[in-house]
């Protein structure tokens, strides 16, 4: 920019000593409006002033000029260039430095480049790639980094902190923006084996659980961890119940406040390069007797994609509960027994899923966000203890067969697939019953684990000792798997050296640390614990001591380091009116960085595992992570499975038996209804200059996907789908006919109330 600064008043000056006049100013000045429009914003020492200020004088027929003879015309000609040239290169300085300051950064946002070529393949940018915005207004402004202010689509504003080096970019569907300088901005290649995933989860907002969000399932619980205390909502299932007609306004409300556009900032202000959404499946559709809210949440989650979007993060979306349960744990939809291939539900309740899985991956396969969502945790947490490893084996490849249906085969085309491991123990090849080696030559899975410290038998270890075990439990597991598997992460790790906190073991278990902890349905309590009160000194962030803000610290810096691609749970937990604070600090990630117990720049603990044992007297395997082979990230023989008798023993779907019950009489569905497609909303907010033309995508990226959606068997009756386990295994397959089961209509939009100001959310 500067050159042609310096070009247009070259221009100007020659064009009038030639004596061009009137004519001249106007092509100097039609070739610098470009210029002038983009310094608008720079103050008086913009082009836009040395314009006016070389206006006067142009003309010059007769008087004074023209009583001079040939040689003093000439000499003052030179003179007046001289001068000219002089004021422009004063006026010009202070642009010159203002421009030099903000024109690498402004060159990466308006760039756009090439993905990946295939179905997935996108630019990202709906608009031009060259433009830049014209309006003085700061709330025009399309891009920014550290210090910068954001007005957010919602009214508020605020300071973009980010010392990192990321800036972020509002033109809609523009994919250059980067949460730090030292990773790829979203429309560049993510190198799994150099680019590690720093991220966290956005828990407890679009799928709401008790321990996250307390204050919502405080007034229908008891405040007594007795085990005979009466608990009305312990789960989202039974809040919904609860809320009554309340249910859609509180909902939503909570789902507009709990997390908005700032969280996303600040994600990226703190080091963090991806975020894991959870979603329930009642983002798409809801069916006859299921209380959740329908549909509301989809809105919020393209608001998510929005603000990933606009600040560089790149999401792993995460369906988390699905129908019938796939664990019985309270954020799985519905607390109680697993119907997810178990059961007799246990086919049609996965078949079902499957619908969602198909749906979803349509959306964000799309060349729209395939930048932006490049992977997909497509079932979290099935445990696989009841449900049966062989069983789940048939579930991944039939949903691996039908993601890359879709997508395609290779990098660019469609999300990685993460598969949980199930709780099974990794670094376990599946001979002996565990992962490594599972579709072997498959293209782009992920192996999920989700390691805690805090769910077993209570210790009184010191922080010190606490740090050494994510090391010594996990890092080379970690490397094996990468290297026999392929993609290893943690999606799901915690600060929690104890199962102190409020709701963590469910509503009113207890914990195991204090001894108030019961096994779920009896009043036996299996642990002894350390006493009345143990919890307290955890529980009490406000008066956590300096010593132990730095032993958590050392917890988070084993974590990060031993599992090198992470999501820590959760970005935040919320406020509980019984506790007077912010409840279970442990598993608060904006929490524990603003209260300084967790690292402010998580590179910092990249190699600290060897110092880290050491110092305790623990051993620990100082294997090096492996680079990734090429198929395990979509290169050369991705997509070739070549382990041929497991495409045998698994392609089988539904699965011949689950666990020891034959499925060939359970209920099924049928592949025969209208597909629901996700659709998005055009954006009507863009910077001025920029095009007002995107396409979003119409939510389904393979045209030739046109089979039916699993509904339910005309003529067939069903058992209740989330508690097969107690039914009756039928005598023989219905084939039935008749009407289909019916839908829940969509539950009318609530208005938000305003969110609460940070002084009433927090101590």
């Amino acid at each position: 920019m500067e050159e042609e600064d310096e070009r247009d008043v070259e221009e100007v000056a020659l064009g009038r000593a030639a004596g061009a006049g009137a004519a001249g100013t106007a092509a100097g000045a039609a070739r610098r409006r470009t210029f002038n429009a983009q310094a608008s914003q720079r103050g008086p020492g913009s082009s836009g002033s040395r314009s006016r200020g070389a206006a006067g004088g142009a003309g010059g027929g007769g008087g004074f000029f023209s009583r001079l003879s040939s040689r003093a015309r000439k000499w003052l000609i030179v003179a007046i260039v001289l001068a000219i040239v002089l004021v422009a290169v004063i006026v010009a300085v202070p642009v010159a430095i203002t421009q030099s300051n903000n024109k690498s950064q402004n060159a990466k946002a308006a760039t756009t480049g090439a993905s990946s070529s295939g179905k997935g393949s996108s630019s990202g940018s709906g608009s031009s790639a060259g433009a830049q915005p014209t309006s003085s207004d700061p709330r025009q402004a399309y891009t920014g980094g550290d210090g910068s202010t954001v007005y957010a689509s919602d009214g508020t504003s605020f300071i973009y902190n980010n010392s990192f080096g990321g800036f972020w970019n509002s033109i809609p569907l523009n994919d250059s923006a980067q949460p730090q300088s030292y990773v790829p901005p979203l429309n560049q290649k993510w190198d799994y084996s150099t680019n590690l995933i720093h991220g966290v989860n956005i828990g407890g907002w679009l799928v709401i659980e008790p321990f996250i969000v307390p204050s919502l399932f405080e007034p229908f619980n008891s405040a007594s961890n007795s085990p005979n205390a009466t608990n009305n909502a312990i789960d989202e299932w039974d809040l919904c119940l609860q809320l009554g007609t309340s249910m859609a306004s509180t909902i939503e409300n909570h789902y507009a406040t709990f997390i908005t556009e700032k969280d996303f900032a600040e994600i990226a202000g703190a080091g963090l390069n991806w975020v894991r959404i959870p979603i329930g499946y009642w983002a798409i559709e809801v069916w006859s007797g299921e209380p959740f809210l329908a549909n509301v949440a989809w809105t919020y989650f393209l608001k998510a994609i929005t603000w990933a979007r606009k600040y560089g993060i790149r999401i792993n979306l995460d369906l988390h509960a699905v129908p019938g349960s796939q664990n019985g744990y309270n954020h799985s939809s519905k607390q109680g027994t697993i119907n997810f291939l178990n059961g007799v539900m246990g086919v049609a309740n996965a078949q079902r899923t499957l619908n969602y899985i198909r749906t979803l991956t349509e959306f964000i396969t799309q060349p729209e966000y395939v930048n932006v969502i490049p992977m997909f945790s497509v079932l979290n947490e099935p445990y696989a203890a009841t449900i049966g490893v062989d069983v789940l084996r048939h579930f991944y490849l039939e949903t691996y067969n039908l993601v890359r249906g879709i997508s395609g085969i290779g990098e660019g085309n469609g999300p990685f697939i993460a598969f949980h491991d199930g709780f099974v123990d990794q670094a376990v090849t599946v001979a002996a019953g565990g992962w490594d080696g599972f579709l072997t030559g498959a293209d782009r899975m992920a192996i999920d684990s989700h390691p805690y410290l805090c769910f077993s038998t209570p210790s009184n270890d010191g922080l010190a000792y606490q740090a050494s075990k994510p090391c010594s439990y996990w890092a080379t597991k970690v490397n094996i798997s990468s290297q026999q598997f392929g993609l290893s992460i943690g999606g799901e790790w915690s600060l929690a050296i104890n199962d102190c906190g409020k709701w963590l073991n469910n509503v009113g278990n207890g914990n195991r640390f204090d001894g108030t902890y019961y096994t779920p349905g009896t009043n036996t309590i299996p642990y002894a614990g350390f006493g009345a009160g143990a919890c307290d000194v955890w529980n009490n962030w406000p008066a956590y001591t300096a010593a132990t803000k730095a032993g958590l610290q050392g917890v988070a810096n084993a974590h990060i380091d031993a599992l090198r691609h992470w999501f820590f749970w959760t970005w935040k937990t919320g406020y509980s009116n019984t506790l007077g604070m912010i409840a279970n600090p442990l598993w608060n990630y904006q929490l524990a960085l603003e209260q300084g117990y967790m690292p402010k720049d998580p590179r910092q603990a990249l190699g600290s595992c060897p110092s880290i044992v050491a110092a305790q007297g623990v051993s620990m395997s100082m294997d090096p992570a492996p680079s990734l082979s090429a198929w395990m990230t979509g290169g050369a023989g991705a997509g070739t499975i070549v382990v041929t008798d497991q495409l045998t023993s698994y392609s089988a779907w539904p699965p011949v038996s689950l666990g020891t019950t034959p499925a060939a009489n359970l209920p099924t569905y049928t592949p025969t209804a209208k597909v629901i497609t996700m659709s998005a909303s055009t954006p009507t907010s863009f910077p001025a200059g920029y095009s007002t033309t995107v396409n979003v995508g119409n939510g389904w990226a393979d045209a030739s996907d046109n089979a039916g959606w699993y509904t339910a068997v005309a003529g067939c009756s069903y058992p209740n789908p989330w508690s097969g386990v107690e039914a009756t295994i039928p005598a023989a397959a219905c084939t039935g006919s008749g009407s289909r089961a019916k839908k829940r209509a969509q539950v009318p939009l609530a208005t938000p109330t305003p969110a609460p100001s940070p002084s009433s959310a927090r101590v």
